[in-house]
């Protein structure tokens, strides 16, 4: 009776989420606050700009808060990031203070950037993140860099290269995706395809069904995923980073995803219909779907769900509060932090 007992877990154990089987409780739940935080901060910092608090754009990714940290989830502190324009959730994922992100947003002086990196340009190298990168496919060649010095120096490090859908026709993606292939490098290449590059769908722009079926041209695993399922987002990262550190290269992981707001603050979101929208935001959404699961498999209850999001409101408007109350940069410092000064 015993013996079949344990068979029956086993086998219970075994028809679980890959999460569910490769992370504790406090490492899941860490992953919900997570979630909610990237979708907070990005609400905060959208109602900082109708407040004219923060001036100039953002690009908000509302709605992939599963991709950003399903890739995030199996990587350490030590493994590098490049991200994109679109930026945030990789940077708050990877475990960056909001407190510093809000702080960038407004300009001041207590920013990641000192707050000269704005929206765009948030690095935080002590997270293993490399930067957020304004142009279209630009931190594709960063990332290939970084995993050819982890190759040449074995210090064992995966580097993540995140992208739009927009990105993958640039000349910069095929480049790196031959040299990484070529030289067998630890670079997982994650598309976050949100349907849409600017205003134009993947359909108009993109030959292929699938941005993942490229992987083949250039000899590395192409893989899809749902990409507001967290646990599939996180299984696919987790079989690259086992094959990149294995010296066997790279992998190509295509999420499937939406953004709910438009390309960016000044996007009025015609191409778009509100049914399209309506139904991403009612039916597939991450946050949502993942707080269910956590529920079915007994991992928190409502008063704990409720709680998450709770401290989370908390540390948002102390976020804010800290950003606006820091101090703005001198004009005896326009100088600084610059590679060269004219003499």
């Amino acid at each position: 009776m015993a013996n079949s007992a344990r068979a029956m877990k086993s086998a219970e154990t075994s028809n679980l989420p890959f999460i569910y089987r490769q992370y504790t409780r406090d490492q899941l739940l860490d992953a919900l606050r997570k979630m909610h935080l990237i979708r907070q901060f990005e609400e905060g910092a959208e109602e900082s700009y109708t407040r004219g608090l923060i001036h100039g754009t953002m690009h908000l990714s509302i709605g992939q808060e599963a991709s950003a940290m399903g890739v995030c989830l199996p990587l350490t502190q030590q493994d590098q990031i490049t991200s994109t324009h679109r930026g945030h959730g990789h940077c708050i994922a990877k475990g960056a203070d909001v407190k510093r992100m809000f702080a960038e947003f407004f300009g001041k002086t207590t920013g990641y950037c000192a707050g000269r990196g704005g929206s765009m340009h948030i690095a935080d190298v002590t997270t293993g993140n490399l930067g957020a990168n304004g142009i279209v496919g630009g931190g594709l060649p960063i990332a290939v860099g970084a995993a050819l010095t982890s190759k040449r120096l074995k210090t064992g490090k995966v580097v993540v290269c995140f992208f739009g859908d927009g990105a993958n026709n640039e000349g910069a993606f095929h480049e790196a995706l031959n040299m990484a292939a070529v030289w067998k490098l630890p670079v997982i290449f994650v598309c976050e395809n949100n349907g849409y590059g600017m205003s134009t769908s993947t359909a108009r722009s993109t030959a292929v069904a699938n941005i993942a079926d490229r992987a083949a041209a250039y000899s590395m695993p192409g893989v899809i995923v749902d990409g507001n399922v967290l646990s599939e987002v996180a299984e696919a990262t987790h079989n690259a980073v086992e094959r990149a550190k294995r010296g066997e290269g790279p992998s190509l992981i295509e999420c499937k995803t939406y953004r709910y707001r438009g390309h960016s603050k000044s996007d009025r979101n015609r191409y778009r219909t509100k049914d399209e929208i309506e139904d991403w935001m009612s039916n597939r959404d991450p946050i949502a779907r993942f707080e269910a699961e956590l529920r079915e498999f007994g991992i928190a209850n409502d008063t704990e769900l409720a709680a998450i999001r709770k401290s989370v409101e908390d540390e948002i408007a102390a976020g804010i509060e800290f950003a606006k109350q820091s101090p703005m940069p001198e004009i005896s410092g326009l100088a600084d932090n610059v590679y060269t000064e004219q003499a």
